[in-house]
Order: structure tokens, then sequence, then C-alpha cells
């Protein structure tokens, strides 16, 4: 029986996809999996967890009561356990999967994203030879040893470890080197310029209504509907891009409300845009920067 009393869904059903079979057999290796939907981007939240409101589930990086059994919070969702991989709750994004992804953090791995040629070349002069997984515009380097998670660190390189996923793209060829020290340290130099947080954090805080907006000259479904899109937005860029993404939704969010009298309860928005990038591999810090950056480059009188 699954955690919810229901029966699991062996292989041998119509649920039993290539994207299940394969989840299955790296769940046995220890490498924890979950689903990606069209555009190879994590499955939304359900309805109890929609925009945070259930507090996150408890592995992420700000504790939350969540003990959703579906496919909710991006990389969190990552698991091993089999019965929940064949569980009724999956079942559905089995079925809709367009492509399968894995926790790299959660397997005691590293992975570096080089997106392009350029990135691939510097890799093969600085970087110690390691086992090497091609891409469709790159490659993923995979180091043994897991580290926190860097977007941007040099140009057309990722890193994706703690708190990120990576797509499964195959198991790669070559000898998988341990972490060096010389891949650390490219985290280093993100790491280095102090973050500017907005002003709740992401484990505790008020998710945006009208109790929070009280003086913005919006309908509250004209709010609700550009974070949704915006979120649809960042969640579009799993590979790279998506820091970038939170900005331009933050910016958008900042130009919409700058003839409102406020409150705005831009700071509400601004969280659930934060999660948005945290969820497809973003740094914490990175994305509150980013989506920081963006709200007071034309900053409302009232946020």
């Amino acid at each position: 029986m699954t955690p919810d009393g229901t029966t699991p869904l062996p292989p041998s059903t119509e649920y039993a996809t290539t994207h299940l079979a394969t989840a299955l057999r790296l769940a046995a290796a220890d490498v924890p999996v979950l689903p990606l939907r069209e555009g190879k981007v994590p499955f939304g939240n359900c309805p109890t967890c929609a925009h945070s409101a259930c507090g996150g589930r408890p592995n992420m990086k700000h504790p939350g009561p969540c003990q959703c059994l579906s496919v909710c919070h991006g990389w969190a969702a990552a698991t091993t356990d089999p019965d929940v991989l064949t569980s009724a709750p999956w079942a559905a994004a089995w079925r809709q999967a367009a492509a399968l992804a894995y926790y790299p953090g959660g397997a005691g791995l590293t992975v570096l994203d080089l997106d392009d040629a350029a990135a691939v070349a510097w890799a093969r002069e600085h970087l110690p030879p390691t086992r090497i997984v091609d891409t469709t515009r790159g490659q993923h380097w995979l180091y043994l040893g897991p580290m926190r998670s860097a977007n941007a660190v040099r140009p057309g390189v990722d890193i994706k470890s703690h708190m990120a996923y990576a797509r499964w793209r195959g198991p790669g060829h070559g000898t998988m080197a341990p972490l060096p020290d010389s891949v650390r340290a490219l985290a280093g130099r993100e790491e280095a310029t102090a973050p500017r947080g907005v002003a709740s954090s992401a484990g505790a805080r008020a998710a945006w209504d009208r109790s929070v907006a009280t003086g913005c000259r919006h309908t509250e479904r004209y709010v609700r509907t550009g974070l949704e899109r915006g979120i649809a937005l960042v969640h579009e860029h799993p590979e790279s891009g998506a820091g970038s993404q939170a900005f331009q939704v933050a910016r958008f969010f900042a130009k919409q409300h700058t003839d409102c009298p406020g409150p705005c309860g831009l700071d509400a928005l601004a969280e659930d845009v934060v999660s948005a990038a945290v969820a497809v591999g973003v740094p914490e810090p990175y994305a509150r920067r980013a989506v920081t950056n963006g709200l007071t480059l034309t900053a409302p009188s009232a946020a």
C-alpha cells in the first residue's frame, strides 16, 4: 500500500511509461527522481500547495508542514521510494511526462551544466575529466560529491546539486571523478555578492491577497493572472535563464504598480517568483537578488 492507502500501480500497467521504468531503475540505485511535464519543467503545485500555501515540503530549505502525496514543489518532490513513484497521486504525472529529472544533491552528485561549445572547451582546458553526458546544446559533467547550486558562475556554466534538478539524459560515458576544488570555487564567486532579500522569507510569509494590498488599484483577478503567467515564464527556463526571467517578472510587477497609492503587497508576489526560480534550480540568494533588483529598478511608492 502507498502512504495514502491506495494500491501501487505495478510496472506492468498502462501507467508504466518509459520514463517511469527508467525512474524505477534510478530509484533502485538511490538516485531521487521526478517526472517533468511539457516544456521539460516540473509539474505545478497541486491546489492545496498553490502559491506555497502549504509552507513547502520538509526537505526544502525553509521547512513547512506539507506532507503532500502529489508531484509538488519541483526538485523537492524527487524520491527513491518505488511505492511513491507508482502511487495513484503520481499516475497522472507519468501519463503526461515529457521527460525525467533527478536530484543530483540527493544522489551525492554535482552536475556541471555546460550550455554551449565555448563552455565545453573551457571545461576541457581547466577541469579534471569525469563522466560526460551529452545534451542538446552542450554537455553535463558529473562529479562525485554534492555542493550548493549556482547559476551563471561563468558564461554558459551552471552548477546543479543541492536544491536543484537536472534532466536525465542517460548514464553518459567515462569514469566519475571526485568533485574538485576548482568547481567549488566557481560557486564561491557567486556567493561573494551579498544577497539583498525582500522583506519576508519563503519560510514564513503572508500569501498575496487583499489584506496585504489594500492600496492596489488592480483587481485581484488581474494580479493573480499576472502572477501565474510570470511563474509559468520562470518555469519555462529549466536549463538556464530562470534567474533573468525572474528579474523580468519582478520588473513587470514594479512597473504595473508604479501608479498605485499602495500598499500593493509586492513582497508577497516576490516570494512566489523566488520560489518558482528556486524550483527550477536557481540558488535562493541568486533568485532573491534578481527579484529584488527587478522590483527596485522602477519601484512603486508602496510595496
